[in-house]
């Protein structure tokens, strides 16, 4: 960045600052919004888009060899006339980066003629074509993407800090995306009743990011074919990550694979249903066994405790007379066990939930439920059943691909182009991640990491720039002013000199 780029962002700035200073003011005679003389005209010769950070997205497509990765090994289309497999997969992520939410939504960017002219493109595909595109696809081909993809991830990987990927965890989850279609090849109806398609999700906790998609019919049970893609993504980051631990839910136990995973030095923390045999043997345990779970804070209090919020919601509860459940406190044992399919004992950490079962103001009685976590990690009992409950927030992942980025809409006609549709609408959220990984800044990265997707398009795609062509550059000339421009221009520096190493 030169100095006039740190004049102009310091003056916007401190313009800004000022205006919004805190104020002594006196009793105004008028609305804060009091603008009436309101004209629009069309510019001549000014030119812009409003989502100026798609420049710095399609650099960075470009340095990572994401770009090339695709057009070199996914062969769908036997001519160019006139795209390419790389334009349809980023036209439909930009899309996405660009604000949009839906197919359609890629006419409003191939219409805009500066947006075109900010990514050096005569024309985009229409949303017709780039439907077509996906059911172009079979397994193999949506595998061959998902592989590009992550060979662009290892690259970002590879420019980070030593210790980066000091331990990587991985998450393991299914969910249920529904569909009001009744024409869409490969739905069935899950167990929630729900029509529509439940995709396998794998993660990776450190960063976000989404390693692997498996689209799969409705009814299809949260663990099915999972373990193929579990060992795929332990296969990407071993290279990478000092330790792989893996964690999933109950459907996610795999007894018969454990010990194989074991002897490989693979990691896991994964629930394990409480069946009788299990629940016997927390029942049969000795007082003695037992200890109060004491849960560590998730972040440290830098100022003064805030008083917490009252609860209206308990208070309606009590009110209304509803049956409700409160946990009065939390225990902890160990045990070893060796699951029918195992010829290794391992631990098992359970937590018992002391809850006081109340209608009204009265109780009823009292309940216990056990929680049981099988690993192969020799940390605390107390460390492991935080780490196992961090995989919950995977949950905000999954939450992210549903309704930020739109990936689970299922816009399109069968399993199979659905299922690509899904991966080429991740790799915008997968791009965020990237982006927050490559910021100069580490903590402002970070922060850009565990954004959600509306903020970060916020951020750092809907920035209003002018474009410029010249002879030899696209120029993006910044018109607005936000507080993470300051990281965007450093992100943008540091692209840019990756490409002259």
């Amino acid at each position: 960045m030169n100095r006039t780029y740190h004049k102009i962002l310091r003056n916007r700035k401190n313009r800004i600052q000022r205006r919004l200073a805190p104020k002594n003011w006196e009793d105004q005679p008028r609305p804060m919004l009091k603008a009436s003389n309101i004209h629009y005209e069309m510019a001549s010769r000014v030119q812009g888009v409003n989502c100026g950070g798609i420049g710095a997205m399609h650099l960075l497509a470009l340095r990572v060899g994401l770009v090339e990765d695709i057009d070199r090994n996914l062969k769908l289309l036997k001519v160019h006339l006139p795209y390419h497999e790389s334009d349809h997969v980023l036209n439909m992520a930009y899309n996405i980066l660009a604000g949009g939410v839906r197919l359609e939504d890629i006419e409003l960017r191939r219409q805009d003629e500066n947006f075109l002219n900010g990514l050096g493109a005569q024309r985009l595909p229409d949303p017709t074509t780039a439907g077509d595109f996906t059911r172009r696809f079979d397994a193999a081909d949506i595998l061959s993407l998902q592989e590009c993809v992550n060979r662009a991830r290892l690259a970002v990987w590879k420019v980070q800090p030593e210790g980066f990927l000091k331990e990587a965890f991985l998450d393991v989850d299914g969910t249920i995306a529904g569909t009001c279609g009744e024409c869409k090849e490969g739905i069935g109806l899950s167990y929630k009743g729900i029509w529509g398609y439940a995709p396998l999700i794998v993660s990776l906790a450190n960063t976000k990011e989404v390693l692997y998609l498996l689209n799969r019919p409705g009814q299809a049970a949260s663990q099915s074919g999972s373990v193929e893609w579990i060992e795929r993504a332990v296969d990407l980051v071993r290279p990478v990550a000092g330790a792989v631990t893996l964690r999933g839910d109950t459907d996610f136990s795999h007894t018969e694979q454990l010990d194989r995973w074991d002897g490989q030095a693979i990691k896991f923390i994964l629930g394990i249903d409480a069946h009788p045999k299990l629940v016997k043997i927390a029942d049969e345990l000795p007082s003695s066994a037992w200890q109060r779970l004491e849960r560590l804070p998730q972040y440290q209090i830098l100022s003064e405790p805030r008083q917490k919020a009252f609860r209206y919601k308990e208070q309606i509860v009590v009110e209304k007379e509803f049956k409700n459940q409160k946990l009065v406190g939390e225990d902890i044992a160990e045990i070893e066990y060796q699951p029918v399919k195992c010829r290794t004992k391992y631990r098992v950490i359970i937590v018992r939930k002391n809850i006081s079962v109340q209608q009204g103001e009265n109780a009823l009685l009292d309940e216990i439920k056990y929680f049981f976590y099988i690993t192969n990690r020799s940390d605390k009992a107390e460390k492991i059943v935080g780490l196992a409950n961090g995989r919950c927030d995977q949950e905000n992942v999954i939450e992210q691909l549903k309704n930020g980025v739109n990936a689970m809409r299922m816009p399109v006609h069968d399993l199979l182009s659905n299922w690509a549709y899904m991966v080429m609408a991740a790799l915008a959220w997968n791009f965020k991640s990237w982006y927050g990984l490559l910021t100069p800044n580490r903590e402002r990265g970070l922060q850009l990491v565990k954004m959600e997707f509306r903020r970060f398009l916020n951020a750092i795609m809907l920035i209003p720039c002018q474009i410029v062509r010249t002879a030899r550059r696209v120029i993006y000339r910044v018109l607005g002013y936000n507080s993470w421009l300051t990281d965007f221009f450093a992100t943008w520096k540091r692209l840019q000199q990756w490409v002259l190493g």
